[in-house]
């Protein structure tokens, strides 16, 4: 298939696609942090100390045969990540279609029915490593590998990703931010964009852009200098932007970052997303473009549709007003 400008063809199916991860023992970001807050909105709230440390993770993902997930307006909830995958992978094509240039995907990767602080932090992000890996080889024609740019966080986990899940791959691989002098304090410096794009680039995919409040302003800076008024694209992949969009970083002392609400995010699809409730009146809130927005109930170990909507709600409605009253 030859996607609108971008050019990116792909295979049909993940399963013929999705090429093995190394078997080698796989090193993981450990983030600490501690939970400090459980509402009926969001599961826990996170308190991220500056260091990024390294410990041995397995691979735990599984290459089943997904099934023939469509991008219609009735996609079911995922059995699995490869079922996840190939959803995500054919709803990224049909935005790719409609000329969307800025999309975001997001879901859990501490398992399917899972909510933010029931995985550690740094394997959650190891995981979404090794998914970001195989959502490339099923969704990039290998020709059009190196006009492909991956960022990560900051410069030491493109060296952790070339030695594990990217190892041996034609990706470029760059970074948002790089250590600064201050970094045991928390800060890092930003990466001039300018610097790191080629003029042969064709789409970047920015992964989990959260840990530090800088990675999301650089992905602002990417798209203004890199993407917009190009043919280029831009995929947010699990950027947890649910934390931008509900207020969790006050305005008053991140005012840039509250901005990303009239600026940035106005001009974003988000083509797949998966946000698990949790309680008696659970569910989730899904989405798999071009349909609309749903909220699921599992029923007797099946998804059941109560509720959807064209326009993404908020969280806090979907948990206090949609949930309870279906």
């Amino acid at each position: 298939m030859h996607f609108c400008n971008a050019n990116f063809a792909s295979s049909s199916t993940i399963a013929t696609a999705v090429l093995p991860l190394p078997s080698p023992k796989l090193a993981c970001f450990r983030i600490s942090h501690r939970r400090t807050h459980r509402s009926s909105v969001s599961s826990s709230m996170f308190e991220f100390m500056p260091r990024r440390h390294l410990r041995v993770l397995p691979p735990n993902l599984s290459n089943r045969q997904s099934s023939n997930a469509s991008t219609d307006l009735d996609v079911p909830f995922p059995r699995d990540y490869s079922d996840l995958l190939n959803q995500a992978k054919k709803a990224t094509e049909a935005a790719l279609i409609d000329n969307k240039q800025l999309m975001e995907i997001e879901f859990p990767t501490a398992g399917l029915e899972s909510v933010p602080g029931d995985g550690e932090g740094g394997i959650e992000m190891t995981e979404s490593m090794q998914l970001i890996r195989q959502f490339c080889d099923c969704f990039i024609d290998p020709l059009k590998a190196t006009r492909t740019r991956v960022f990560f966080p900051e410069a030491n986990e493109v060296k952790f990703a070339r030695n594990t899940a990217f190892e041996g791959v034609s990706f470029k691989l760059d970074y948002l931010t790089k250590p600064s002098f201050f970094e045991d304090f928390g800060f890092v410096e930003k990466v001039k964009m300018a610097d790191r794009v080629k003029p042969e680039d064709e789409l970047f995919l920015v992964a989990y852009p959260y840990f530090n409040v800088n990675e999301m302003l650089v992905v602002e800076e990417l798209y203004k200098e890199a993407v917009q008024n190009t043919t280029r694209k831009l995929i947010i992949f699990n950027g947890e932007l649910d934390r931008i969009r509900s207020g969790y970083y006050p305005p008053f002392f991140y005012p840039k970052l509250a901005a990303l609400m009239k600026t940035l995010f106005p001009e974003m699809e988000t083509v797949y997303y998966i946000h698990n409730f949790k309680g008696q009146k659970g569910g989730v809130l899904f989405r798999s473009y071009p349909g609309p927005w749903k909220v699921l109930r599992k029923v007797r170990n099946k998804f059941v549709c109560v509720h959807q909507q064209e326009e993404m709600p908020s969280l806090k409605e979907v948990a206090l007003n949609i949930l309870p009253s279906s």
